[in-house]
């Protein structure tokens, strides 16, 4: 499959992953359909930021909430790899469960998506920067 994502989108995740070269960055994917418009930085509450992500809570709430409304839908997630691989961890499948959901990982480098096919698996996604 193939997935759109805006230059900006790219852009800003790149960024922020560039930023942090110590600590796994986070964030959401927003957009519609099959093009990410946005890529929204969150804060990273992961007890140990080094080597793990978890999206603050509260950002995801508020995704939800003004998805339900006019805003733009909530496709999945971004985080950093600032030591490792663009590609999913055993930790990362452990919480996959979102079925349909896109994730992106980068390496500070590149920017790779996946996309959860089953619980704890992924199958990978082309990302076209348009």
């Amino acid at each position: 499959m193939k997935t759109e994502i805006s230059r900006y989108a790219a852009e800003t995740i790149l960024r922020e992953a560039a930023a942090s070269p110590l600590a796994e960055v986070c964030g959401l994917l927003l957009g519609q359909g099959g093009r990410i418009a946005e890529a929204r930085p969150c804060r990273n509450i992961a007890d140990d930021p080094a080597r793990r992500f978890e999206i603050d809570p509260a950002a995801l709430l508020a995704a939800h909430r003004a998805a339900r409304g006019s805003g733009p839908a909530l496709l999945g997630h971004y985080h950093s790899h600032p030591s490792g691989k663009p590609e999913p961890s055993a930790c990362d499948a452990a919480h996959a469960l979102d079925v349909g959901a896109l994730w992106i990982i980068t390496d500070g480098c590149r920017l790779c998506g996946w996309r959860v096919v089953a619980p704890g698996r992924f199958d990978p996604e082309e990302l076209v920067v348009a």
